[in-house]
């Protein structure tokens, strides 16, 4: 109810009472947000790529540009590549493209233009270009694995991934709509599409297919631990609200 909502908003402002992974726990127990390895490569990409942003600014490019092309990139490099089994290029293109889609928030936050709506773009954006390179993933195995139970635990998992990995950002776009937080969790964005792309990539060097599989499975069963912690961690956060003593 928009009461609870209410509630939970002032408690998350006003309490003192100890909540789920907070500092005093830190040290003994890390957040999960702790140990996403995109959490640590942020400092890596503002310190290496303001600069450029900056003079991306200044021949008038917007963040909301950046977000927008890089989502094309993505997910044209994605269909265009990883269905046809480019396992070595692939992957490539796409993390120079990924990477580069960061351009977009560290353009907006060095110039001041970081918007609700931008935020709000970016994540949408996101999870297109997420569902464009698993669901390559799907349509490689589908098409080209011989038939077997390997292809068939790959295109499952595959599937379970594109499922579970946009699940996480729903959840967490879900607690903050109601005033709670949910920014914890095993695996992120970087981290799904790291072990999924390394896969991919290793596979293109000459690795067997089943490795493929396994780090589609990771993708899978790591997003869905994730939308747990994040559901657990709102379960907490609101009992607490409703019931602070």
């Amino acid at each position: 109810s928009s009461m609870s909502s209410v509630r939970l908003r002032a408690f998350l402002s006003v309490s003192t009472h100890p909540v789920p992974y907070g500092p005093s726990l830190r040290l003994l127990h890390p957040r999960p947000k702790d140990l996403m390895l995109g959490n640590h490569g942020r400092g890596l990409t503002k310190a290496l790529f303001t600069r450029p942003a900056l003079a991306l600014g200044r021949l008038g490019v917007t963040p909301n540009m950046l977000t927008v092309t890089g989502t094309a990139l993505s997910v044209t490099a994605a269909v265009t590549l990883l269905p046809k089994g480019h396992f070595v290029a692939g992957p490539l293109v796409l993390l120079v493209v990924l990477v580069a889609d960061s351009f977009d928030g560290i353009l907006a936050r060095a110039t001041g233009k970081s918007s609700v709506f931008g935020a709000f773009l970016d994540s949408t954006m996101d999870r297109l270009a997420d569902g464009a390179v698993l669901g390559s993933l799907a349509a490689w195995a589908a098409l080209s694995m011989p038939a077997g139970v390997l292809r068939t635990v790959t295109v499952v998992a595959a599937l379970a991934a594109v499922v579970t990995a946009a699940t996480v950002p729903y959840a967490r776009a879900r607690a903050e709509s109601i005033g709670a937080t949910a920014a914890v969790g095993i695996a992120e964005r970087t981290d799904r599409l790291l072990v999924a792309l390394g896969a991919t990539f290793i596979v293109g060097l000459g690795a067997p297919q089943w490795v493929l599989t396994v780090g589609l499975l990771y993708v899978a069963i790591a997003s869905f631990i994730t939308v747990i912690q994040r559901v657990r961690t709102v379960h907490q956060q609101v009992r607490q609200a409703d019931d602070p003593a």
